[in-house]
This record gives structure tokens, C-alpha cells and sequence, in this order.
């Protein structure tokens, strides 16, 4: 279970985080910040000694993703997380996009288990490094620190974070990209949006995946276009298809469009 609602905290987990700094301030260079009131709305998290750690963790997870950012820049390259539920199709988007950009770019992949993922990539000749986080639902930015010694980042114009499928959890940890990516499949339903709020109010795009299935389900594009908006009247959504072309071409061109110069 995640940190966030203080299930999973062992002792030592509250011992390291008594004896960091704690500061309040969680604005980011990309625009991005952490809603501590999003805790306190939680029933569950009334006790001040679990919110001071909880609290302190996210601290230290932010000072470690602007360190990830500094590096990626350092390298001239943009990063974007990828955010989803399971089966959504990060990964598969991720093996289509080599034909639709001239970009070079990098994965890091983020399981509980295995390295399916990373040896798919790898098979296309995408580099990529798998993260296996074992029980944690979510990556943080320290195992994306870890990651980034294993990844040759100079022939790369950006990279990937595929965060660990789960619409909850991934939201609430800077891993020190600079853009989130949420993706929704048709298959899912349109409800997800309103369902899983918190992760879509930190979306810079939000992709409605597998739009050629769009004919065999009862999913709305508009109203989940306007659960969006409503949530983060500044995301922008694209309907996509790794079958269709010009939707694949569109993606790439968004991506080119926010690389940072």
C-alpha cells in the first residue's frame, strides 16, 4: 500500500523522516505541487504524528525529483511521466511512437515485478531500465535517481518515466519530470476521470487510449473531455489509437511542441 495513507509506515520509516527538515513549499519549476489538504481530507489521517511524517516524506521526495530535473537538464532533455491504470497502454504506445518521431528517446519502466516491459522496449531498440519496486505501488524519485545510473542519457532528446500502472497513488510523488502524461482507455470507461481526480488535476495531456475500440464500448469523448476541463481547465486531451496514424503523429507532435529548449 502507499505511503500517502500512512498504512505502510514502518517505525523506521518514522524515525528517518523525524530527523529531516520540513518545509511546506512544494511549487515546482514545472508548474507542479503537492496538495497537502488532499491529505487531511482523508478520514483516516487525522493523527498529526502520521501527517508530520507523511508530510516529511513527500519533503524528501521533492528536493530528490528537482535533483532528477537538474540532471535531465544538464543533458538537454525533457521528461515526461507516464501515469495510468494497469493495461491501459503505456507501453504499447511507447513501442509504436519509434515510427512516428524523429526523437530519440529513453524508457524508464516502473513494475512491482518482472522486466516484461523494459525487454519489449528493448527489443524495438528503445533503451530502457526497468525498476521493480517490488510492493511499492507507486515510483518515487529516489528509485528514479537510481534508475538514471543505468541509463546513457547523452544520445537521448527526451525520456520516459512509466510510472507503475495505478491511478492513485503515482500522482502524488514528483519523480523530477517536467510533464505529466495521463492515460484513460476506452475500455475503462469515461467515469475514470471524475473517479480518479487527483491524478488528472496534475495532467499536462491526458490521452483517451485505444480510440479504435471507441464503436464496442459506451464511452463518452466529449463528457470525459469535460470531466477534464473541469478538473484542470489547462490539460489538454487527444484521442489516440496506436492504429491510427494521424492520431500517433499528433502525439509526437506535442511532445516535440514541450520540448524544453
Amino acid at each position: 500500500m502507499c505511503k500517502d495513507c500512512g498504512c505502510s509506515i514502518t517505525q523506521r520509516e518514522r524515525a528517518h523522516a523525524s530527523g529531516a527538515e520540513h518545509a511546506h513549499h512544494h511549487e515546482h519549476d514545472h508548474g507542479h505541487s503537492h496538495d497537502h489538504q488532499e491529505l487531511h481530507s482523508n478520514p483516516q489521517l487525522n493523527d498529526s504524528k502520521t501527517l508530520s511524517v507523511i508530510h516529511k516524506i513527500l519533503d524528501k521526495n521533492d528536493h530528490e525529483a528537482a535533483h532528477n530535473r537538474q540532471h535531465f537538464e544538464a543533458h538537454q532533455i525533457t521528461a515526461f511521466n507516464l501515469m495510468s491504470s494497469p493495461g491501459s497502454g503505456k507501453t504499447t504506445l511507447l513501442e509504436h511512437l519509434k515510427e512516428y518521431t524523429p526523437l530519440h528517446y529513453g524508457v524508464i519502466e516502473g513494475d512491482l515485478e518482472t522486466s516484461r516491459d523494459a525487454d519489449r522496449l528493448i527489443a524495438k531498440g528503445i533503451p530502457a531500465y526497468q525498476i521493480q519496486t517490488g510492493s511499492a505501488c507507486h515510483l518515487d524519485a529516489f528509485m528514479v535517481h537510481g534508475a538514471l545510473h543505468h541509463v546513457d542519457l547523452n544520445p537521448l532528446d527526451i525520456c520516459f518515466v512509466e510510472n507503475v500502472g495505478n491511478l492513485v497513488c503515482p500522482a502524488s510523488y514528483d519523480v523530477g519530470t517536467h510533464f505529466n502524461i495521463v492515460l484513460v482507455s476506452v475500455p475503462e470507461g469515461d467515469d475514470k476521470v471524475e473517479k480518479y481526480p487527483v491524478m488528472f488535476r496534475k495532467a499536462d495531456l491526458v490521452l483517451i487510449t485505444k480510440a479504435d475500440l471507441l464503436p464496442h464500448f459506451d464511452f463518452d469523448v466529449e463528457e470525459a473531455k469535460a470531466q477534464v476541463k473541469k478538473l484542470n481547465p489547462k490539460a489538454e486531451v487527444m484521442l489516440t489509437s496506436v492504429k491510427d496514424s494521424d492520431s500517433m503523429f499528433a502525439f509526437a507532435q506535442w511532445l516535440n511542441d514541450h520540448r524544453r529548449a
